[in-house]
C-alpha cells in the first residue's frame, strides 16, 4: 500500500531545485533555502520560473515522485513522470473498456453519482450547520433537486445524456454557492463559473484549487498503472488526461470545493489576496496561494474511513486508493467501480 507522504510546493520566483545526497536541496540566488528528503516526497510541484536540476527529475522519475510545472497562477504547463509500474494488460484492458459504449457508460455512471452523491452532502452538511433559516432552506432545496438529479443520471444509457445531467446539476450546485459561503463580503460573491480567466476570486480559488486536484489525481493514477489520458466520462482529446479528469470528478466537492468555502469563511483569505487585471481577470497573489497549499497540505493529513473498503485512511490517499478500485474493476476484481460517496 503506499504510504501518504507530502508534495513540496515552490512559489518563490526564481528558485532553483537540485539533487544533493538523498535530498532536493532549494536555492534561491545561490543560497540554500530548504532541504527535503526525497524520500519524504510524493510530488514536488513549481508554480512560475522555477527550475529543476536533470538530476533531480531523474532521482524523482525513479523514485516515483511526479513533478508538475504550472505557471504563477497555477495554469498546468507540463509533468515529469517516470516508467509506469502498471503492467501492460491492465492499459490494454482499459482501452478496450473505453472503446466499449455498454461498458465506458457505467463506469461514467457511476463517477457521476459519486460527484453529485458528494455535492448533495456539501450542501447538506452546510445546511445543517448554518442558523440562518433562508440559507438553510435554500441549501436543502437544492440538495433534493441534486437527488433527483442523481437518480437521473443513474437512468442514463448514453453518455452525452449523462453529461447534459450532469451539467444541469453543476448549474443547480453552483447556483447556491453564496448561500455555502454565508459571506456578507461583497467581494466573496459568486455570480458563474469562469475559468481562463476567473473573474473574481471565488473562480481564482476554485481554478487553482482544482489544479492541485488534477496534480494528485495524476500522480493516483500513474502509480496504479493507469493510462492517464484515457478516460470514460471524458472522451479522448489530445493532451486531456480523461481518466485523471475522471477520477478527479468525485473529489471536487469533497476536497476542492470545502477548502475554498472554508478559507473564505474562517476569513483566512481576504479580499486583498488578490489582483485584478484591467481585463477583469482575477489572480491570486503570494498570500492567498499560500493559504490555499498549507490548507490543502493539512487537509490531506486528516484521517477518514473509506466507505467502501471500511478501512482508516489519510484523505491525501484516497485518490491512490479510488485508483486501485478503479484498476481491480478493470481486471475484473470487482463487479461495477464503487465511487468515493462522502457520508
Amino acid at each position: 500500500m503506499k504510504t501518504h507522504l507530502n508534495t513540496l510546493f515552490v512559489t518563490t520566483q526564481g528558485a532553483y531545485l537540485r539533487k544533493d545526497g538523498e535530498t532536493v536541496d532549494v536555492r534561491v540566488e545561490k543560497k540554500s533555502r530548504l532541504r527535503v528528503p526525497l524520500h519524504n516526497l510524493d510530488g514536488i510541484v513549481g508554480f512560475g520560473r522555477v527550475a529543476m536540476s536533470p538530476q533531480l527529475m531523474g532521482s524523482c522519475a525513479e523514485s516515483g515522485v511526479t513533478i508538475s510545472f504550472l505557471t504563477i497562477h497555477g495554469r498546468f504547463l507540463a509533468a515529469v513522470n517516470g516508467f509506469t509500474p502498471g503492467n501492460v494488460l491492465l492499459r490494454r484492458q482499459q482501452y478496450r473498456t473505453s472503446d466499449d459504449p455498454v461498458k465506458a457508460v457505467e463506469v461514467a455512471r457511476a463517477v457521476v453519482a459519486g460527484k453529485l452523491g458528494n455535492c448533495r452532502t456539501v450542501l447538506r452538511r452546510a445546511a445543517r450547520d448554518t442558523d440562518v433559516g433562508e440559507r438553510s432552506e435554500a441549501l436543502n432545496k437544492a440538495a433534493d433537486k441534486l437527488t433527483a438529479s442523481l437518480a437521473e443520471a443513474l437512468r442514463m444509457k448514453e453518455l452525452d445524456r449523462l453529461r447534459g445531467v450532469e451539467g444541469e446539476a453543476a448549474t443547480l450546485y453552483f447556483g447556491v454557492m453564496n448561500q455555502l459561503l454565508g459571506s456578507n463580503d461583497k467581494e466573496f460573491q459568486y455570480t458563474k463559473r469562469s475559468r481562463r480567466p476567473p473573474l473574481d476570486r471565488i473562480n481564482a480559488m476554485l481554478s487553482f484549487a482544482y489544479t492541485l486536484l488534477m496534480h494528485d489525481a495524476r500522480s493516483a493514477c500513474e502509480a496504479a498503472g493507469l493510462d492517464t489520458a484515457v478516460g470514460f466520462l471524458h472522451r479522448d482529446r489530445p493532451g486531456r488526461p480523461g481518466m485523471a479528469l475522471d477520477l478527479m470528478e468525485e473529489f471536487r466537492p469533497f476536497l476542492a470545493d470545502r477548502m475554498v468555502v472554508s478559507l473564505i469563511n474562517r476569513q483566512q483569505v481576504k479580499p486583498g489576496d488578490f489582483t485584478i487585471r484591467e481585463s477583469g481577470a482575477v489572480q491570486m497573489n503570494d498570500t492567498s496561494r499560500k493559504a490555499m497549499l498549507v490548507a490543502w497540505q493539512q487537509r490531506k493529513q486528516e484521517q477518514i474511513t473509506h466507505p467502501f473498503l471500511n478501512e482508516k485512511t489519510t484523505v491525501g490517499l484516497l485518490l491512490h486508493l479510488q485508483a486501485r478500485l478503479m484498476a481491480r474493476y478493470l481486471r475484473n476484481d470487482l463487479d461495477a467501480y464503487p465511487p468515493f460517496v462522502w457520508k
